[in-house]
């Protein structure tokens, strides 16, 4: 089976080269090192370099690695919250069409 490469979209490329500058602001703000905090992430410090370039490789497991040694793994729970399409869907009550059985 051959693994896909990921193609991402300018906008989405940006998302991740804007989070990979704000953990390495939230790094320096600590006065941390990248050995210091690759450490407390148990992950390498090339790794972590990646994290902090915004690395599309990168699993979202290895980022909340380094946001919970950073003291911010909570930061992942604000992520979609806030659906304001999706509440609007739900309010407007769609509903999913039934799927049509094949005859058999």
């Amino acid at each position: 089976m051959k693994s896909r490469k990921s193609i991402l979209l300018p906008k989405e490329r940006q998302i991740l080269l804007e989070l990979g500058e704000n953990i390495k602001l939230a790094r320096l703000r600590r006065r941390l090192t990248t050995e210091q905090l690759s450490e407390r992430a148990n992950i390498g410090r090339s790794t972590l370099w990646h994290v902090e370039k915004g690395s599309n490789h990168i699993s979202i497991g290895i980022y909340l690695q380094v946001l919970s040694a950073l003291g911010l793994a909570d930061d992942l729970k604000q992520i979609a919250i806030d659906d304001t399409l999706g509440r609007k869907l739900q309010d407007a009550k769609l509903k999913t069409p039934k799927r049509i059985k094949k005859p058999k």
